[in-house]
């Protein structure tokens, strides 16, 4: 018998924030009755039950105190490794960095770690946690039960991979959040957007041509499932900041221009204007936080520049010019190192003419990011089949064609916190993330190897890594 992933490996990953692409407007019809609030109500409210205990299907060890010897440390933020040092953990926390090696606490379990590589658990800044595995013949299907137990499975595979963290750039994640938080399904933290904001006829507009023209007081059963918000005045605009915010938006994600895998959307196109993406902004700093903007072009980004966006996402197509601007604007670049159609699947028609060009546009980006100095985030952006989630640890190690291993684990781990810390009252984890230091979140992985002479290991997980720890409590440990 065929496994999940084996029967739908021939399906696509759309590069670009393909988690929009157009087939899914079929699904939305099927999912129309199951909006954010019934399509994951039953989740959240078990979350939130009164007395449920907390468990984790990989979870091996929960004691309140651990005590990790006998490893090279990275930090998170250093070019070479320590050595000569131990780390406590309690509770949740990293209580010490104990360069005395101190005796154990009578109470704590003890880790030999082998001489492995001790580092911070990774994190991913472009992620979508409930579109990642789910092919789409399954989405068509309509069914909950599959469409969850799919996104669960992979939540899973995605902290086994070593990711602790995420940054989900798009769908109704909020509840999923909460059951991940609540100790229910075993998965890396969330830091979600929740429906990614567009216009009509914009990168995540998912209508059928039965729905269109629009009835104002009604909205698109891809609205009803949360996967996308579409506003065509700032009023309007406004109102889905707030929306998003509301339900526990930790950053707004706004579709600057269009995308790859929506013919409909072409990459040229520009949505929003200037004042009303001013307008979002505005009101995610009246919420203390930031807009992150999907944008490809020079156009697009420019104008999201001049609104006052604080994070571009993608921005494959820009030119010099461009990358200057982010720079002296101080804003963020959180973009994917796209390279072969092994990072992208099939494509066919517009879709396959638009991968070509970020192909293109991959080695000039991460140029630009280094001669200008541009804070730089690394996401993958991986969707739509379980096959695939694996190429979320390739997609990290492709950053070795501009940087050294050490740069390329500093961007995974403490440069892509500093990102997430935008989010300031918004931030539903506050306190240290991507370091391995004393009142640092307990967020750790062991590397059987040294990444730092061999960043390939870390595209065999399975293999390489021997602990994974989230939150103080850990998923695996072969040591």
């Amino acid at each position: 018998m065929q496994s999940f992933g084996q029967k739908y490996s021939h399906l696509a990953h759309n590069v670009g924030c393909g988690c929009f692409n157009p087939s899914l407007g079929a699904v939305s019809r099927r999912l129309e009755t199951l909006s954010r609030r019934g399509l994951l109500a039953g989740l959240g409210s078990a979350v939130l039950a009164a007395g449920l205990p907390k468990f984790s299907v990989a979870q091996e060890t929960a004691a309140a105190k651990i005590l990790f010897r006998e490893f090279r440390l990275f930090d998170g933020k250093s070019n070479t490794l320590r050595t000569g040092v131990q780390v406590l953990v309690e509770n949740n926390k990293i209580i010490a960095v104990d360069e005395a090696n101190n005796s154990a606490p009578a109470d704590a379990v003890v880790i030999n770690c082998r001489n492995g590589v001790l580092m911070p658990g990774l994190i991913d800044a472009h992620w979508h946690t409930i579109f990642a595995a789910v092919p789409l013949n399954i989405l068509l299907g309509g069914d909950p039960g599959i469409i969850f137990a799919a996104s669960t499975a992979e939540a899973e595979r995605t902290l086994l991979r070593g990711f602790t963290t995420v940054r989900d750039l798009g769908g109704p994640v909020f509840s999923f959040k909460q059951a991940v938080d609540g100790g229910i399904i075993p998965g890396p933290r969330i830091y979600p957007s929740g429906a990614m904001i567009t216009t009509s006829g914009g990168h995540g507009d998912l209508r059928l041509p039965t729905e269109i023209p629009r009835d104002s007081g009604r909205l698109s059963s891809s609205e009803l499932l949360g996967g996308s918000a579409i506003a065509d005045s700032i009023g309007d605009l406004r109102l889905r900041v707030r929306e998003q915010l509301l339900q526990g938006a930790s950053q707004i994600k706004i579709v600057g221009s269009g995308g790859v895998s929506s013919p409909r959307s072409p990459l040229d196109m520009t949505t929003f204007s200037e004042e009303e993406l001013r307008a979002a902004v505005d009101v995610a700093r009246d919420w203390n936080t930031y807009v992150a903007t999907h944008a490809y072009t020079p156009r697009a980004v420019q104008r999201a520049l001049a609104a006052g966006v604080s994070c571009i996402e993608h921005a494959h197509l820009i030119d010099e010019e461009t990358a200057r601007l982010i720079a002296e604007k101080g804003a963020w670049l959180s973009t994917q190192p796209f390279l072969t159609m092994e990072d992208a699947a099939s494509q066919s028609g517009p879709g396959l003419e638009r991968i070509q060009q970020l192909f293109a546009g991959t080695p000039r980006i991460y140029e630009f990011a280094r001669k200008y100095g541009i804070k730089t985030a690394w996401g993958s952006d991986v969707l739509f089949s379980p096959e695939l989630g694996p190429r979320q640890n390739f997609m990290l190690t492709h950053l070795r064609n501009w940087y050294s291993t050490a740069e390329t684990l500093q961007m995974a781990t403490s440069q892509n916190a500093e990102l997430l810390a935008l989010s300031t009252y918004r931030n539903p984890y506050p306190g240290k993330l991507g370091v391995i230091e004393a009142d640092a979140w307990a967020d750790i992985i062991v590397v059987d190897g040294n990444p730092l002479d061999d960043i390939s290991l870390l595209e065999d997980p399975q293999r390489y890594l021997s602990v994974i720890m989230k939150d103080g409590r850990i998923h695996k440990n072969t040591l």
